[in-house]
């Protein structure tokens, strides 16, 4: 359907974003009937010239890609800078997420497994400037539980069981996958030996001939179950929903009670989309930008803002990976380190620290060379990047060797919601994110306690850690900005993920998280999406 067509609809829905909480929550809706409008800021993998089964800095010297914007979109990436003004000198960064049909999604290591039951019960804590910081979740672990089955059903995941979840707990699992390799049965048997409970990560993964998981860039195999894959191809096959890409909301626009249009660009051209009900699925660095772009005489402080929370209390995974050579694992002489295999939670349940689980493969020495030239550049060493450069083809062959025949894993600490780690607009007409963001000092305490943890249990292996947790630029499973909550005065949505002063705003991605679980999240927000879309009524004929 063009975009005049569409234009002249008012549609039932309005999906922003088609990441795994838009896409489920507008399949949900569209399989039920009613008229739901997918608009997503970047392009399909499905369309040409997208770029597949590999990296798009691979492909710089391609005559083919001409400038980064455009190969860093055909790859399903993000090409918008985001300023991050948290450091003595801002300095101005790409995130690594996705951008176009299947969100980050596009780009997972497949990984999706439930919270714990305590993820739910945090108690209250007090900020600095008096703000709550976390208030606990709305919603508990029973209500959720039927939800986690459905999305487990509708992703396809496949893994084991870990020891430590609930006795009993019912699971959608669709299998146990491949089973673990030599390298991770290994590795198994030397945390098992040390008290730990590993077990076979849940991977929403076909496990095709030949499959490499694609952590960090599109699959073309079809066998990364993406929220594009799922949800947003049947929804348009089989249930009668349309999908705009290159379609990006720049604001909606409200009265004192609801959304009355979505200014959209659409191919350098402004476009106004009406609806009855629109729901933000932008991310939780874009929907918190979009509404506070959308102040307007009812809405001075930005749409859905009178409690002052949207972009507010941002969180983000704190990681480290740690990199585990293979000979040093009994029995191990070659890992095989291209998919996420292990994880154990020990750590996590009975310390309160963080999760532990295989990382998969790391970009190669090009990649990881590059990023150290652009660290370097924002920091007081700048003047070793030349350095850099001249020594480029002597690090390369370095770096394949310590990273070749090893097995890497990523420890994961949830840091804590606090007012003043948020997101907001660029300060220029520019439609870019500006983020402020620093752990706050008991996180730190944690991690330091996480790594020591970390350095007892791998003793006896040779091993080595790629401190990443207090770098910004890993801003990995950000949640939090549009959190929700019973209390209107700290929170932007109810427990139905409504706005609470809006009656036909609906926020459904990882923004409304009102504290950050201790392990991936796109399952939780898959399931609260089904649990949201199922309180909504049969559409009236």
């Amino acid at each position: 359907m063009s975009i005049h067509a569409v234009i002249r609809q008012d549609w039932d829905v309005i999906v922003v974003g088609t990441g795994i909480g838009g896409a489920v929550f507008g399949h949900s809706l569209a399989r039920r009937g009613w008229r739901v409008l997918f608009c997503e800021a970047g392009r399909s993998p499905k369309q040409e010239n997208a770029i597949t089964g590999t990296y798009p800095e691979l492909l710089e010297a391609n005559p083919e890609v001409p400038n980064p914007e455009n190969w860093l979109a055909r790859a399903g990436r993000c090409h918008i800078p985001l300023l991050d003004v948290s450091l003595k000198h801002p300095r101005s960064f790409v995130p690594f997420v996705g951008f176009g049909v299947g969100g980050s999604s596009a780009l997972f290591g497949m990984a999706m497994e439930r919270f714990f039951p305590a993820d739910f019960e945090r108690s209250a804590a007090l900020g600095a400037d008096g703000l709550a910081a976390s208030e606990g979740w709305p919603v508990n672990y029973e209500e959720m539980a039927p939800f986690y089955t459905a999305a487990e059903k509708l992703f396809r995941v496949r893994g084991g069981a870990d020891p430590l979840r609930p006795v009993g707990e019912s699971r959608g699992l669709t299998g146990q996958g491949p089973g673990l390799t030599e390298s991770a049965r290994d590795l198994a048997k030397f945390a098992s030996a040390r008290g730990l409970h590993p077990y076979q990560l849940p991977l929403a993964c076909e496990f095709v001939e030949g499959c490499s998981t694609c952590q960090g860039y599109l699959c073309q195999k079809d066998c990364k179950n993406d929220a594009g894959r799922i949800c947003i191809e049947p929804a348009v096959a089989s249930f009668g929903a349309e999908l705009l890409t290159n379609c990006r909301a720049t604001l909606l626009e409200a009265d004192g009670s609801r959304v009355t249009g979505v200014l959209v660009r659409h191919f350098g051209q402004t476009f106004r989309l009406k609806a009855q009900h629109v729901v933000l699925a932008a991310g939780a660095l874009h929907s918190p930008e979009i509404l506070l772009r959308s102040a307007s005489g009812d809405w001075p402080h930005g749409l859905a803002n009178r409690s002052g929370m949207v972009g507010r209390n941002l969180m983000r995974h704190l990681i480290d990976l740690y990199v585990i050579k293979a000979q040093m694992v009994a029995g191990t002489t070659q890992m095989d380190n291209s998919r996420k295999e292990l994880a154990f939670n020990d750590l996590y349940v009975r310390e309160g620290l963080g999760s532990v689980q295989s990382f998969g493969r790391l970009p190669p020495p090009q990649m990881i060379l590059a990023d150290m030239k652009r660290e370097l550049r924002s920091s007081a060493a700048s003047w070793v990047v030349p350095l850099l450069s001249v020594a480029g083809p002597f690090i390369r062959p370095v770096l394949r060797s310590m990273f070749a025949d090893s097995l890497i894993l990523a420890a994961t600490l949830p840091d804590s919601a606090h007012p003043d780690n948020r997101v907001g607009p660029a300060l220029d007409s520019g439609l870019g994110v500006r983020l402020t963001y620093r752990p706050r000092p008991e996180d730190l305490v944690r991690l330091r306690r996480f790594r020591e943890r970390m350095r007892e249990i791998l003793h006896g292996l040779r091993w080595r850690r790629l401190a990443q947790a207090e770098n910004n630029e890993r801003i990995a499973h950000v949640c939090g900005t549009c959190r929700f909550g019973n209390d209107p005065q700290n929170s932007v949505l109810d427990r139905w993920n409504k706005a609470h002063d809006l009656a036909n705003l609906h926020v459904v991605d990882a923004s409304f998280f009102p504290s950050s679980g201790g392990t991936n999240p796109s399952l939780t927000i898959a399931a609260n999406a089904l649990r949201v879309a199922s309180a909504w009524p049969d559409p009236q004929p």
